[in-house]
C-alpha cells in the first residue's frame, strides 16, 4: 500500500505496543489503513503463533482485533475533527474494553485479513466492530470500546 498506516503516525513514546508499534522490533507491527468508510489491516502468523497444529492461537486474534480497532478509532477521531493524521495534538486510544468471538479455527498458514466499521464515536469514545478473516473465512469478530488519551496524560509520558 501507498499511504501511510494510521501507526506511523504515532509519537515515538506510543509507537511501542507489541501489537502495532512501528518500534517494537519483537511485536507484530500491524498497518492499518483507510478503506472508504471501512479499515483494514493484514498479517501473517508466524510458526509459533500456534494452539494446536496447523491453527493461530486466540491471544493473537484478541491482539489483532484489538490493535486494529484502537488504530481504527485514532484515525475516526481525526476525521471526525476534520484533521489531518499525525497533526498536533496528537491523538492517540487505548483499550477500554475487548470482546471477542471465536466462530471456527483460525488457520496458521497464509495472511489473516480484517475488516473494521466505527459504530459509535462519543466525545473521546469509539466503538469499533472489527471482522477477522483466514483462509477466506470468516474465524472470528471483535468488539472494542477505545478510549483517546488526554492530552494532559500524553504530556506526562511524551518526553
Amino acid at each position: 500500500m501507498s499511504q501511510k498506516a494510521f501507526q506511523d503516525y504515532y509519537p515515538d513514546d506510543f509507537n511501542r505496543c507489541f501489537g502495532c508499534g512501528g518500534l517494537n522490533k519483537h511485536g507484530h507491527q500491524l498497518k492499518s489503513f483507510w478503506d472508504g468508510e471501512e479499515t483494514v489491516a493484514e498479517f501473517t502468523p508466524k510458526p509459533w503463533h500456534t494452539t494446536i497444529p496447523g491453527y493461530v492461537y486466540g491471544g493473537l486474534i484478541a491482539s489483532l482485533i484489538d490493535c486494529h480497532s484502537t488504530g481504527t478509532a485514532s484515525a475516526a477521531l481525526y476525521r471526525k475533527e476534520g484533521r489531518e493524521m499525525g497533526s498536533e495534538p496528537p491523538i492517540r486510544c487505548v483499550t477500554a474494553s475487548l470482546h471477542v468471538d471465536y466462530l471456527r479455527p483460525t488457520p496458521l498458514h497464509g495472511t489473516l485479513k480484517l475488516r473494521a466499521t466505527v459504530e459509535k464515536t462519543e466525545g473521546n469514545r469509539v466503538t469499533v466492530k472489527v471482522n477477522l478473516f483466514g483462509g477466506g473465512e470468516l474465524c472470528a469478530k471483535g468488539e472494542v470500546v477505545a478510549v483517546a488519551v488526554n492530552e494532559k496524560w500524553m504530556k506526562k509520558w511524551i518526553k
